[in-house]
């Protein structure tokens, strides 16, 4: 059984109100922005996603990169999970991202995490991404519990949750 509904069409061009930025599905072209967006990020990103997920490891090169978007493009593609870009207007800086994904601990039917970069933290974007983000799932997909990781529980809570049987 699929975690989505079979008919379930996924948003491709998602405005951040107040703001000239979107997000849109990431894609493997995306690597020349992605990667110094994450790399110039990395130790903020590390703290908040390694403990859960080892990424992004300090040795990511590329090339390892490139693999990994594209993993996302295909699980995108697939309704697996969803990795959106957080994207400028002329989609030439990748700014942070948006992740949907199937419940990987008990008490939800999705779990949604979400950063942006080092220069955006505490800023107008970032403020409007976080504004965003919990209204988009509950208006354009069709979960009924919905867990915000790092918002409505902490990291170390989330990964002392059993996994689904």
């Amino acid at each position: 059984m699929s975690w989505l509904p079979d008919d379930f069409v996924h948003p491709v061009h998602v405005p951040v109100p107040t703001t000239a930025l979107h997000l849109r599905p990431i894609r493997e072209a995306d690597t020349a922005i992605d990667y110094p967006a994450v790399m110039g990020s990395r130790e903020r990103l590390w703290e908040i996603f390694g403990p859960a997920w080892a990424w992004p490891p300090a040795t990511m090169t590329y090339e390892e990169d490139r693999a990994d978007l594209l993993r996302h493009e295909q699980e995108i593609a697939a309704h697996q999970s969803f990795n959106y870009a957080l994207l400028d207007e002329e989609e030439t800086a990748l700014l942070g991202c948006v992740y949907v994904d199937p419940p990987e601990r008990v008490g939800a039917d999705a779990e949604i995490s979400w950063w942006v970069v080092d220069d955006l933290v505490g800023g107008e974007a970032e403020r409007a991404l976080d504004a965003l983000v919990p209204r988009w799932i509950a208006a354009d997909w069709p979960f009924q519990q919905p867990r915000f990781l790092g918002r409505d529980i902490i990291w170390p809570e989330w990964l002392a949750l059993p996994h689904p049987s």
